[in-house]
């Protein structure tokens, strides 16, 4: 297998992009950026002209300066440019420890030497010591998995110039990894945790996510069930883990009885809680009967419900709660639930600030030239896009927004959006009757000065536990609505639910702002006859109020676009849009749960021009269709445009081809590879990924 092609991007100032890199190690909350690597270069004709270039990197040996130095020397024996007119004399590899907080550094003079050391938040050296090369190896595989692409191209694209590599290719490093993994294990916490974790704990951190990520990918159960074996001996908390791993290794039994053990220790574990109430969902959706879907959802009730109360700032809890609710079709509960999540600000991945580069070569490996992808770049920026599509903001939403959304989407679909703002206006209190109630009470005389926010919307959460927001999630609500008001709701066209019945899509009303009643209830007196109709009402959190304005648009525009397309169809004529427009419009269908919809509009845009996103995205269908050359062909071409941007490694991907080889059997998807009518320097890339699977002795390879 070639290694994929080595990007250029060069500094105007000699060594401003590791000055740079310094500078912001103070800043960095997560993992940390990918990897740097600076070298300096001398032009052949001119000895004293230097020139200094840089790319980052994932998945690099990091478990000792060796490793590092080895990674530089093998980019001294190319030249990736047209003519060999400079030689590398110079390198350094720059690696950051989340652990202890330190860049580690390998300096490379060619030939010469090589000097490890790390940089502390201050700038200054240390000594770099076993313990720490220990720590920064585990740190670099989780980086790995973390910054890997999905597959859609999106990570790819947010940081120009990164080479990709698998961490872990066969059984001696998988053995390295889970060694340090177990060694630092409990030290995970420090590393921080996905942004829908309020607080990092032993098993819920970067650390746990990453392995189970690795697990998930390859299928090493039985490694990972060693794993936490071996933890679970030390602290109980960490059954949590080893029964996710049971239930992915399809081990469900033993995973339910190692919950129910462990629960008796610590009835008030809200991860195993939480774990069990995932499953019991899932068992629930796959029940073959009524009565059994019934019964599982209950117990997935209790479940839940208790892990709120052991946890009552995490918003997993909340959310998985509301989703059994959604499960249940008990849709005013779902919609309270929902409105008690705390939401948390998006904690994005820690990304390099570079300053402006002089020149960026991006060169490319005969092996991974495609025509339909080769054309993608050039056509990419000439599109034209219609700004009402630029505008939806759900596509940006992140973290416990993006979750809360899909939850709120998924009743759309089930119920529609008219029964959707019927229930909304039943469990909460509406502007429109606040004001008429406040009205009211000025006439009636006042008996005793109580608070509306208190007294009549009993058990409301004040405002402020819902988690920080930035600026801009806390402008939602003005700006949705401002983009919302802008269109004429009368000529909005009609939207199909999911029982086939027609409605308009009517623009939200708003709910009360909980601000102001709160500052209302400390002059206003109102007596418990008016405020009967409100008994038994909420407050929406600003944030919610926000997500419906923000589903308004989404449908809206969605429902524009489907009548135009059927009106066209009547008329026998073409619906044209920009390759652009339909991934957008692709993404908002997939968003509201349409698929056919998402698929239908992915499938245009791939017409106009190659997308890896659109691609990813009719992958998904075929995955659920159990398509498997469809499936095959939509692999390879994501796997060459990745090789293409440098990256020979997406978690995604490869267990895509696991689970197929796993279905068919390796020689039958090897076969399928095989008589695509692509070249065959593009085939062997997805054959190295079939070659992964052997290696691992995934099911299905033997033989």
């Amino acid at each position: 297998m070639p290694t994929p092609a080595v990007p250029e991007i060069s500094e105007e100032v000699l060594h401003e992009s590791i000055e740079a890199r310094t500078e912001t190690l103070i800043s960095l909350r997560e993992l940390g950026p990918p990897d740097l690597v600076h070298l300096l270069k001398q032009n052949l004709r001119n000895t004293g002209k230097q020139t200094g270039v840089y790319h980052h990197v994932t998945g690099v040996d990091a478990s000792s300066s060796a490793s590092l130095a080895a990674y530089i020397n093998t980019l001294t024996y190319k030249e990736h440019g047209q003519v060999a007119t400079h030689k590398i004399v110079e390198g350094l590899y720059c690696c950051y420890n989340a652990f202890s907080r330190l860049d580690m550094r390998v300096h490379v003079t060619i030939p010469g030497t090589v000097e490890a050391y790390c940089v502390d938040e201050r700038g200054e050296k240390r000594k770099a010591t076993d313990d720490l090369w220990l720590e920064t190896y585990l740190c670099s595989v989780l980086r790995a998995y973390s910054y890997a692409d999905d597959g859609s191209g999106d990570t790819i694209r947010k940081i120009m110039g990164v080479r990709r590599f698998n961490p872990v290719t066969n059984t001696e490093t998988e053995h390295r990894f889970l060694s340090a993994a177990e060694s630092l294990f409990f030290r995970g916490w420090q590393l921080g945790s996905d942004s829908v974790v309020q607080v990092p704990n032993n098993v819920s951190n970067h650390l746990t996510a990453g392995l189970l990520k690795y697990f998930h990918t390859t299928g090493r159960f039985a490694s990972a069930i060693n794993l936490f074996e071996k933890l679970r001996t030390q602290n109980v908390e960490v059954s949590s883990l080893l029964s996710k791993v049971l239930f992915m290794g399809n081990e469900e039994v033993q995973g339910v009885r190692i919950l129910y053990q462990a629960l008796k220790n610590t009835p008030m574990d809200y991860v195993m809680l939480d774990t069990q109430a995932e499953f019991l969902l899932k068992k629930a959706l796959a029940a073959e009967t009524p009565s059994q879907k019934e019964e599982r959802l209950k117990m997935a009730l209790g479940c839940a419900d208790r892990s709120t109360i052991a946890a009552p700032s995490e918003f997993g809890t909340w959310a998985r709660l509301a989703q059994v609710y959604v499960a249940m079709e008990d849709w005013d509960n779902a919609l309270t639930i929902l409105n008690s999540c705390p939401m948390f600000t998006y904690q994005d991945k820690d990304a390099p600030v570079m300053p402006e580069p002089k020149d960026v070569y991006l060169p490319t490996l005969p092996e991974t030239r495609l025509e339909e992808i080769d054309s993608e770049p050039e056509s990419r920026y000439s599109e034209q896009v219609d700004p009402s599509l630029l505008g939806l903001r759900a596509a940006s939403y992140r973290g416990t927004f993006k979750l809360a959304y899909g939850i709120l989407t998924e009743m759309t679909a089930k119920i529609g959006w008219d029964q959707l703002l019927k229930i909304r206006s039943n469990v909460f209190v509406m502007e429109d009757e606040y004001r008429s109630e406040k009205q009211d009470s000025v006439s009636q005389p006042q008996s005793t000065k109580r608070n509306p926010s208190t007294d009549g919307l009993r058990g409301t959460p004040e405002p402020t536990t819902n988690g920080d927001q930035t600026d801009d999630e806390g402008d939602e609500e003005k700006a949705a609505t401002g983009a919302a008001s802008a269109e004429a709701d009368s000529t909005a066209p009609t939207l199909t639910n999911g029982h086939g019945e027609e409605n308009s899509v009517e623009k939200p009303t708003h709910t009360i702002d909980p601000g102001e009643v709160k500052a209302d209830g400390d002059t206003s007196a109102t007596t418990d006859e008016h405020l009967s109709r409100l008994n038994n009402k909420r407050l929406c959190e600003r944030w919610l109020d926000s997500l419906f304005m923000v589903l308004y648009e989404d449908l809206r525009v969605y429902t524009i676009w489907r009548t135009q397309m059927a009106q066209y169809r009547a008329q026998s004529m073409q619906y044209k849009k920009s390759a652009e427009e339909w991934e957008i419009l692709g993404a908002l269908a997939e968003r509201l749960q349409h698929h056919d919809e998402a698929v239908e509009a992915y499938r245009a845009c791939l017409a106009a021009r190659f997308s890896p996103k659109a691609l990813s995205g009719i992958l998904r269908a075929y995955e659920k269709q159990r398509n498997t050359r469809d499936t095959v062909a939509a692999v390879i071409r994501l796997v060459t445009w990745q090789y293409r941007w440098y990256s020979e490694f997406s978690p995604e991907l490869l267990h895509t081809i696991r689970a197929l080889i796993e279905e068919e059997g390796a020689v039958k998807v090897r076969s399928i590879i095989q008589a695509t009518s692509l070249p065959q320097n593009v085939l062997d890339l997805t054959h190295h990924y079939a070659a992964l699977c052997a290696t691992f002795r995934s099911s299905g390879t033997d033989g």
